[in-house]
Formats: C-alpha cells, sequence, structure tokens
C-alpha cells in the first residue's frame, strides 16, 4: 500500500507543485495518475519511490517512509521515469548486474517479454531507438515481479502494436500482490487497463475513486432532458456529457470527460463522491 498525508512540495516559494495530497493506493489495482501540466504527477511518483523528500507531510510505501532508502523496501518499488539513461551494455548484462536487487527477478519472464516486444536481449541498449530501449527497460521492470511498479508516461515512444503488447503484459501483472502506478496524458493508449483514478489539480486530490464507484455514481454520454448534467461538450459524435447516474444505469466510462468533469465541476464532482 502507498499512502500519502497531507504532502507539499514546490520547487520553490514561486513554483507550488504539491499541495495538501493526501491519498491510499491498494494492491490489487492499476492506477491512473492524471493531472494537467505542471501539476505535479512525476514529483509524486519520484517522493513515492524516495528520489526526493517531502517539504510538508509524509509518504509511506507498506508503512516506511522510502526517504530512508531500506532494502526492504525498494526490493519491491521500481520507477521507470519518462526520460532515463541505460549503460552501453545489452539487457542481459544489464540484467545480470541490477537483477539481485530484486529477488524475485525471471530471466524466463524477460526474454519471453522481449520477444513479445520484439526486442533483443542480447544488443547492446545504445544501439537501440529510443522506442525500443524503453520497450526493453519495461520486459526488464516487469520481470523483477515487485510489488509496486510506477510508470511515467510508460507509452511516450511506442509504435501502436507495442502499446497493444505493453496493455497486455500490464493486464497479465497485476494481481491482490501488486499495484501499478501510471502517470499519464495518453489516457487513450490505457483507458482500459485502469481501474482505479487519481486526479490531481491545484487544490490537492480531486478524485481517487474505482472505475466501479465512478460508474456507481456517474454515467457517461448524451443526456436527456430528465438528466442531471455536471459537465458536458461538444464532439464529433455529438453533444457528450457527464451526469449523475440515479437510476443504476451502465455507461462507458470516459475517462478523458471524467477529467474535464472535474477539472471544470470539481466541488459537485467531489461532493457525489463524498455521499453514501
Amino acid at each position: 500500500m502507498i499512502t500519502t498525508k497531507a504532502l507539499s512540495f514546490g520547487y520553490s516559494a514561486f513554483r507550488p507543485v504539491l499541495h495538501n495530497i493526501s491519498l491510499k493506493l491498494d494492491k490489487g489495482h492499476i492506477h491512473g495518475l492524471l493531472g494537467c501540466n505542471g501539476i505535479g504527477k512525476t514529483t509524486l511518483l519520484k517522493l513515492i519511490s524516495g528520489i526526493m523528500r517531502p517539504q510538508q507531510g509524509e509518504v509511506r510505501v507498506d508503512g516506511i517512509d522510502p526517504a530512508l532508502r531500506r532494502v526492504e523496501t525498494f526490493r519491491e518499488l521500481m520507477i521507470i521515469p519518462e526520460e532515463f539513461d541505460l549503460p552501453n551494455i545489452s539487457l542481459d548484462k544489464f540484467a545480470t548486474i541490477t537483477s539481485p536487487f530484486y529477488p524475485r527477478f525471471n530471466r524466463n519472464d524477460m526474454h519471453r517479454y522481449c520477444a513479445e516486444f520484439a526486442v533483443n536481449p542480447a544488443e547492446r541498449l545504445h544501439s537501440m531507438s529510443m522506442g525500443q530501449r524503453k520497450k526493453a527497460y519495461i520486459a526488464f521492470a516487469l520481470a523483477c515481479n515487485v510489488s509496486m511498479l510506477l510508470l511515467d508516461e510508460p507509452t511516450n515512444g511506442l509504435d501502436i502494436p507495442s502499446k497493444g503488447v505493453f496493455r497486455r503484459l500490464l493486464a497479465g501483472y497485476v494481481d491482490d500482490s501488486r499495484m501499478v502506478v501510471i502517470s499519464t496524458h495518453q489516457v487513450a493508449d490505457i483507458e482500459q487497463l485502469l481501474d482505479n483514478i487519481v486526479i490531481l489539480d491545484q487544490q490537492g486530490v480531486a478524485l481517487n475513486a474505482t472505475t466501479s464507484e465512478i460508474g456507481a455514481k456517474l454515467k457517461f454520454g448524451k443526456a436527456t432532458a430528465e438528466d442531471e448534467v455536471l459537465y458536458s461538450e461538444r464532439t464529433i459524435q455529438g453533444d457528450m456529457a457527464v451526469m449523475r447516474n440515479v437510476d443504476d444505469e451502465e455507461s462507458q466510462l470516459s475517462i478523458e470527460l471524467l477529467f474535464n468533469a472535474t477539472t471544470a465541476n470539481r466541488n459537485a464532482i467531489a461532493a457525489i463522491f463524498e455521499e453514501r
């Protein structure tokens, strides 16, 4: 479990990025971390992974402060940043050097994931394109079998077939003992994977709810005169809306619509999810 309490951070007095972030992320879910540019999604992942320390509040990973950098924390936690640099060695060599930090690493799994991504684990990483290196790193990360995997814009640089492979592998990765947290702007790439949505804004956590909770309280689509519309926008399919779900109707969740509705009508959305 990952928890934060009254977490705040800013790079300067004139550049606050996180304010009063309190949330709980449970295992057994693929969490989508959403927010506008500069709101602090990447910063939050760095705080969770112990790369940076909070200025106020606290972060706990399975009850432990990640800034302590304990072995028992970091063998269960891995972050793949949006931009990274790997040494000019093969993925196989990289795994030989790095995998001892991860007791559940499985080289056969890594080779299987590489085959799915059409990546050669014997090729030097600097000889690969950026997209190939990202696929190689993802293959290694999945093979480490950590219980908490943090991904920052993981589909950037992936071609269309590779995005499909990524979704399939990630869907098979999560179980009751594991979680994945994905920070992204490319919602369409992972929309069907996410089963918990976290939306950050300048006030803190605007929404933290499972997709089943969202579906029980909101519905998405074309509104009728009887619907209580919380947000609407014009699309090529016509006017699409987010509405209060008072009749237990099923609808197709649109994360983009949900994000826009939460941004435009934060208090109304929050009030609905506070109801019991």
